[in-house]
């Protein structure tokens, strides 16, 4: 049995989506705390939990029977507490491996601004690591579909403004990465292994407003604004306060070049070349 956790979220559902192409539906299971959103996994003719990482319980009694676990990393205050309920559940469930989405770093950087999403990654990784569960541990560089929250969908009128300095950062799509993922999941091996989930080269946003001006024929202009300025533009759009810290998190990941990454095995398991940034601009931003 594969069991998926964040199965109807972004990324669970890509992975979904594509395992169920390569395995059984009956050889699929899901947790979800939503048993309105359960119901709509069932129909896809999985077996489905009701439960969260927060109660334990809920996850021991779950995982019985379970061979391969997806973990889909959360980023919650207490991401770190609740990502080892899981760890903890599966090893006390006699799960056979775990699997594990973090984050693409720069292991170069050393002073991180990563604040609170260190236990989403590499904290959560070592607990992994240290468990003495077979794990194989997925490090994804950012979505693509980020870069429309990042710089608005009329970009081309408005330009990018964003605090990211000349930070690089790379990106794939988020269907890529579930695809991977899921081919992944459903053959063997892959025992103790850690893959880079990217596309390749890693981009500053002041190059994305370059490929944008050459892709429209207009000048989209990219400022970087200090942050307090950044926050004041987001609150008089009405951005909400969450949205807000959660962007100015990551734009101060960026500028710090924590996402600019050199190597990706994205290709190697997809087994074809993921899509570009030039070309993933072009389709979202020039309909």
């Amino acid at each position: 049995m594969i069991f998926l956790t964040g199965a109807s979220g972004n990324l669970g559902s890509a992975v979904l989506e594509r395992l169920l192409k390569l395995v059984p539906a009956n050889k699929v299971a899901a947790l979800d705390r939503n048993p309105n959103r359960a119901k709509i996994l069932k129909q896809k003719g999985i077996s489905v939990f009701i439960g969260e990482y927060a109660d334990k319980a809920s996850l021991l009694d779950a995982l019985k029977g379970v061979e391969k676990l997806l973990l889909v990393s959360g980023n919650g205050e207490n991401a770190l507490g609740e990502h080892k309920n899981v760890i903890d559940a599966a090893k006390e469930s006699g799960v056979k491996h775990i699997y594990y989405t973090g984050g693409a770093l720069n292991k170069n950087v050393q002073h991180s601004q990563l604040g609170p999403l260190t236990d989403s990654y590499i904290t959560t990784e070592n607990y992994i690591i240290e468990s003495g569960l077979t794990y194989t541990i997925f490090q994804n560089g950012l979505y693509a579909e980020t870069i429309p929250y990042f710089i608005g969908e009329q970009v081309l009128e408005t330009g990018i403004s964003f605090p990211a300095g000349e930070g690089k950062s790379s990106f794939a799509k988020r269907a890529e990465m579930g695809e991977a993922i899921a081919n992944v999941l459903a053959s063997e091996g892959h025992e103790n292994k850690t893959y880079l989930l990217t596309t390749l080269p890693s981009y500053s946003f002041r190059e994305i407003a370059e490929i944008l001006s050459e892709l429209s024929g207009k000048n989209v202009s990219y400022t970087s604004p200090e942050p307090e300025e950044y926050e004041a533009q987001l609150k008089e759009y009405g951005v909400s306060d969450s949205d807000i810290w959660y962007s100015l998190l990551l734009a101060a990941i960026i500028k710090n070049n924590e996402y600019n990454i050199t190597d990706s095995d994205l290709e190697k398991l997809l087994g074809y070349k993921p899509t570009s940034l030039d070309a993933y601009l072009k389709e979202t931003f020039l309909k």
